[in-house]
């Protein structure tokens, strides 16, 4: 449970969405002492942040730092400021998280942004001025409640193209602003600058924005005013904690991933460090048996977003050559009810069903449909902690990718992995020494190789893992990024320098 502020009122309850446009949703993150990343990094690394948060704390005397985004759960971002932000409270620096509130047209339009950033046409409708309209309305409608909690001095960090729009009034109300994309396209064709044009008279304003790879940025957003920062996952989270093999088996037994039954009722820690059992079990689509403890288990965690490419893993996943005829196929995502900002969830997955029923029976059988529940976010994230540490290979056939933190978890896990060389992607796999990169994100036969190559030689498949932990562990954890925050924020406020 988490605490939660709508309008001014405080309420205990699971973190999730408002229903009614223009109420803010506040989340209350508890502080994390960054001495919980020392054992995964070194003193060394520890010393550098603790210093980095003095800085900042003593330069913003008594100021915020507040992120702003679109959904408090479900997908990168959520986790992503949930973590920076506990650990930036943990060090003395006051955070906040802000999430907005937005109508169905809204997330069709700001959806309709994403899929364009990415190349893609998405549901194929306009941008024009009848779409800008809306989503300014919508803006409107958050911006009272919003500029009522920012103070002048504070740092505002406006995530992705749903907030984008919160630039002007943010600085009107004094603040310093920061825009991030998590998303973008090395190539920017029509349809990515078009997106952009959309997004243009908002992200201008910023004093700086984020981008995961240097080639997102458009050409016009002054090149001063663009810095490049990698997120980053939490090695101490429910997610990403080490999880032995029979805890990991215990916890699939007991949510209906496995044949088996739980050695022992598995539980999993909360961030109050209290203990809790596993209530829901998944939603699986599944013909015949689950898995055995002991059978190959292929993974691909991911949203129901046409562009991580679920149906194109089912396809991969059947043009495997000599691959074990008991390797099964896990393709996981969130509950389409329990994400609040992407409304073609449930198109995707009747998709994936319409491809799974027609399967050949003998495939059928060894390919699941996994939808987790989102009604406890940290039983979530145990859930797919066990998914990921209980898989053989992890699969992120992303057709584009901003960045890709499932990759990132994967790494972490140790796990060899078999990704498209896309986007923030490249930034993390090595071909051939911390995993297998898919020149191709649309060349299917070439991913069910890479897969059966992983199943068959699992002496190269645990070097592949091991290397691609370190390479976690040296660039892509808090510690680094919280750095890259603190200098970036100390270059918005100038009588700090």
């Amino acid at each position: 449970m988490v605490v939660i502020k709508c309008a001014g009122e405080i309420v205990t309850a699971s973190v999730g969405r408002i229903a009614d446009t223009g109420k803010v949703l506040e989340v209350e993150v508890p502080p994390r002492s960054p001495d919980l990343l020392i054992p995964f990094v070194n003193k060394r690394r520890g010393s550098a942040l603790a210093e980095a948060a003095q800085t900042v704390s003593h330069a913003l005397q008594g100021r915020a730092v507040i992120n702003i985004n679109s959904t408090a759960r479900g997908g990168g971002v959520a986790e992503l400021v949930q973590g920076l932000c506990g650990y930036a409270k943990g060090a003395g620096v006051e955070s906040r998280w802000l999430v907005i509130d937005g109508d169905s047209e809204f997330f069709r339009i700001t959806k309709r942004i994403h899929n364009n950033l990415h190349g893609e046409k998405g549901d194929g409708g306009p941008l024009g001025e009848a779409e800008r309209g809306h989503y300014e309305r919508v803006m409107a409608e958050n911006v009272a409640t919003i500029s009522a909690k920012v103070r002048t001095g504070d740092i505002v960090i406006l995530h992705d193209p749903q907030t984008a729009g919160l630039a002007a009034a943010m600085l009107q109300a004094g603040a310093r602003v920061i825009w991030r994309s998590h998303i973008g396209h090395e190539r920017h064709d029509e349809l990515v600058n078009t997106a952009w044009e959309f997004l243009r008279p908002y992200i201008q304003q910023a004093d700086f924005c984020i981008f995961s790879l240097a080639e997102y940025a458009p050409a016009w957003l002054d090149s001063a005013a663009v810095r490049v920062i990698n997120p980053s996952i939490d090695p101490s989270s429910a997610k990403n904690e080490a999880l032995g093999l029979d805890a990991a088996r215990d916890i699939l037994a007991q949510v209906g991933l496995l044949d088996a039954a739980p050695v022992t009722a598995p539980s999993f820690r909360r961030e109050d460090g209290s203990q809790a059992p596993f209530i829901h079990r998944v939603e699986a689509l599944t013909d015949g048996a689950l898995p055995r403890p002991d059978d190959p288990v292929v993974v691909q965690i991911a949203r129901w977003d046409a562009l991580k490419d679920m149906a194109g893993v089912m396809r991969a996943f059947t043009r495997m050559e000599h691959a074990p005829a008991d390797a099964h196929l896990f393709l996981v995502g969130p509950s389409t009810s329990g994400v609040a900002d992407d409304p073609e969830a449930g198109v995707v997955l009747a998709e994936c069903t319409a491809q799974w029923r027609a399967l050949p029976d003998a495939i059928r059988h060894r390919v699941h449909l996994v939808s987790v529940p989102m009604d406890d976010r940290e039983e979530n994230a145990a859930i797919i902690n066990a998914i990921q540490s209980h898989a053989t290979v992890i699969v992120q056939k992303s057709l584009a990718e901003g960045f890709g933190l499932t990759v990132t978890e994967a790494m972490w896990k140790g796990k060899p992995i078999v990704a498209s060389a896309v986007g923030g992607i490249r930034q993390q796999i090595i071909d051939g020494q911390s995993g297998i990169l898919l020149p191709d994100p649309w060349d299917e036969a070439a991913c069910g190789q890479a897969i059966g190559k992983l199943l068959t030689n699992p002496t190269w498949a645990a070097e592949l893992g091991a290397a691609a932990r370190e390479r976690a562990r040296e660039l892509f954890l808090p510690d680094r990024h919280l750095l890259q925050y603190a200098q970036l924020i100390l270059e918005t406020m100038p009588e700090a320098a």
